[in-house]
């Protein structure tokens, strides 16, 4: 089996060594994803855009991968405070609802006091369908 490696440009992805997502045959692994645009490495203060943007970046690995959202099979999020499930569940079920997946939520303390909320995602793609 062939394995691909997507990376968004993050310094975080540099720093630890590993990449956004790895594609490896029908399987798509996204890391952790937080709610930094990568492209300017800022971060809202606010827990509700910083969902949003992980799910942008979450679709951004997903489409060079060559999936979307109807192939997640499993999606974990953490949230740093247990308060903020209540914003952050909706913005899940926005993106997620059309085919959700399993999904597990933890309340963890994250790898920065900026960060509110990380998102790792799962999906399958059947390819033996495809021409």
């Amino acid at each position: 089996m062939t394995l691909r490696r997507i990376s968004s440009g993050s310094p975080f992805e540099e720093l630890a060594g590993y990449c956004r997502a790895v594609v490896a045959g029908d399987w798509v692994f996204v890391s952790g994803t937080t709610g930094y645009d990568y492209a300017t490495m800022a971060i809202s203060d606010d827990v509700a855009e910083q969902t949003e943007q992980c799910f942008r970046n979450i679709q951004s690995a997903l489409t060079k991968a060559g999936a979307g959202f109807h192939h997640l099979v499993r999606i974990n999020i953490f949230i740093a405070d247990q308060a903020d499930f209540e914003t952050v569940a909706p913005i899940v079920g926005k993106w997620c609802r059309a085919a959700p997946p399993a999904n597990t939520t933890v309340v963890s303390a994250l790898t920065k006091p900026e960060m509110k909320v990380e998102i790792e995602v799962t999906a399958y793609i059947d390819r033996s369908n495809l021409i």
